[in-house]
């Protein structure tokens, strides 16, 4: 299983003593197709990439640039985790859909996912968790009520079997109930996986508390 994820992923290069993501149009393309071959990004964020083709390939680089999803396959080497998920909600099509790939991934190695409601990443690792088809592998963690939610998340978490809201945060703002949440989350899982740029403060906040709960922790930048 591991080898048909590696050929759907791209390439990318070390950044620090993370990864970055490198959001360049001529990084990513896919074999054989057109733009009418792919959904546009509004159709993606309650219906997904579920249509599009899922082998993507990469630009030639250079020998030294590794596959992100190397360092992630470490995951499976002692069997299944509770694993979260986090990322920002201004993310480009592309990243949205090695997101969805990467979360399919991991629920098809039976990893039970927990993610938030949000746009973006929150929604690209629902959706590709949603398309492992093990609806009891993914639980969705909301920083408020569901009514708090944008339309679109609402649309998409009627798919979702296992929703936890936080209503006693509805009188708080999106901000403090965020960070409330995310707590929540790392107190449930052993690793995190988390997207974000350099200036994400809230996202990065919380890589170093889930450091600091000994949690592994897998950052990604966009930028």
């Amino acid at each position: 299983m591991n080898e048909n994820v590696k050929k759907e992923t791209q390439r990318f290069r070390r950044g620090g003593s993370h990864l970055s993501l490198r959001d360049s149009k001529a990084v990513v393309c896919f074999a054989g197709l057109g733009p009418d071959d792919l959904p546009s990004q509004a159709d993606s964020i309650v219906r997904g990439t579920g249509n599009a083709p899922q082998v993507l390939e990469s630009a030639p680089k250079p020998p030294s640039d590794i596959e992100y999803l190397q360092e992630l396959i470490a995951i499976q080497q002692n069997g299944p985790k509770n694993i979260g998920f986090f990322g920002t909600r201004n993310m480009g099509f592309l990243h949205q859909q090695l997101i969805e790939i990467l979360s399919y991934a991991m629920v098809l190695t039976n990893n039970h996912i927990f993610t938030s409601g949000a746009t973006g990443t929150n929604a690209a690792v629902i959706r590709g968790a949603l398309r492992a088809e093990r609806p009891e592998l993914l639980t969705v963690v909301l920083p408020q009520s569901i009514s708090k939610q944008p339309p679109e998340s609402q649309e998409l978490l009627k798919k979702v079997e296992n929703v936890i809201e936080m209503p006693d945060n509805d009188e708080l703002t999106l901000f403090e109930a965020s960070s409330i949440c995310n707590d929540d989350i790392i107190s449930r899982v052993q690793q995190i996986i988390c997207f974000a740029f350099h200036d994400s403060n809230l996202l990065l906040e919380t890589c170093a508390q889930a450091k600091e709960n000994k949690k592994m922790v897998t950052l990604f930048y966009l930028d």
